[in-house]
């Protein structure tokens, strides 16, 4: 069923290293890019004006590009990026959970989407997401029989 899929804490740290990959791969080629993502996770420093806030709608996009590209990091499951808001450009560091971002977009086409159901109370770390991996996807693929005629 898919809600076990989509709220399995493997399938999210398989998303979130996706999605690490993705961004750090467009970092390298220098590749713009937008994120649509749910504004409710993301935190500003410094916090944003109201009238500014109030604006933002629950699946927000941003887009990388220039300034806002030449800052982005990543750092500790978040994608990191200064950008300045409304008529006067107001200038905050926006922290974005890498589990938060619902599609990873180029050239207005979606090129990832996460579909797993972040829980910000539950983080997933690095040594969680390598941990285990090969062993579980061997495990799994020998408990198959008809996989043995792939081992020699």
């Amino acid at each position: 069923m898919l809600e076990n899929v989509i709220n399995d804490k493997e399938f999210a740290a398989l998303m979130q290293k996706n999605l690490q990959d993705i961004i750090i791969h467009f970092f390298e080629k220098e590749q713009n890019f937008g994120i649509l993502c749910k504004i409710e996770d993301i935190s500003f420093e410094p916090e944003l004006p109201a009238d500014i806030n109030s604006e933002f709608r629950p699946l927000t996009l941003f887009f990388l590009a220039g300034y806002t590209f030449e800052t982005a990091r990543i750092e500790d499951n978040m994608l990191i990026f200064e950008a300045g808001f409304g008529s006067d450009n107001f200038g905050s560091l926006v922290s974005v959970p890498l589990l938060s971002i619902m599609q990873v977009i180029v050239d207005e086409t979606p090129v990832l989407i996460n579909l797993a159901n972040y829980n910000k109370h539950e983080v997933i770390t690095k040594k969680e997401v390598d941990s285990g991996g090969v062993e579980n996807s061997m495990a799994s693929f020998l408990s198959n029989p008809e996989n043995s005629k792939f081992l020699k």
